[in-house]
């Protein structure tokens, strides 16, 4: 399940959500990992576009080496402007056996880090700034040629 939220995610309650769901399915392991907003370098927040389309067929890839395994992923990303000390994403694997969960939690943020559409801006005196020393570059995206 891939959830998108407008500004920062309450992660208290989207735990307490996952959790619930993962007892009902009665998953002996989920492995978290929440990303949170540092304050570095004078922002005030970041803030974040996403292309749906592409990041849920991404997802979907994911979701289905999941399954191979026996796993199932959920994922939670702010859209729009997140303060610093707020979370932005949120991922997690749940799984009948630990070492599925977590091998696949490291592989799966570490992949979203490199190919997942969302692009990030810092928020400064009020204004996005694309961040681009932060950002990489998606394979196959640019200016077609011809």
């Amino acid at each position: 399940m891939l959830e998108l939220y407008n500004g920062p995610l309450d992660v208290d309650v989207i735990f307490s959500k996952w959790r619930k769901w993962a007892d009902v399915k009665n998953y002996g392991a989920y492995i978290t990992f929440v990303g949170t907003v540092r304050e570095e370098d004078g922002i005030e927040a970041l803030s974040f576009d996403v292309y749906e389309p592409i990041l849920n067929s991404w997802f979907n890839e994911w979701q289905e080496r999941a399954k191979k395994k026996g796993a199932y992923l959920k994922m939670a990303h702010s859209v729009g402007d997140v303060p610093v000390h707020t979370s932005s994403y949120m991922a997690a694997v749940f799984s009948p056996k630990r070492r599925v969960a977590l091998e696949m939690i490291e592989e799966f943020v570490e992949d979203f880090k490199a190919r997942a559409p969302i692009w990030k801006y810092d928020v400064i005196e009020g204004k996005r700034v694309y961040a681009r020393d932060r950002s990489t570059k998606i394979s196959g995206s640019g200016i077609l040629k011809i």
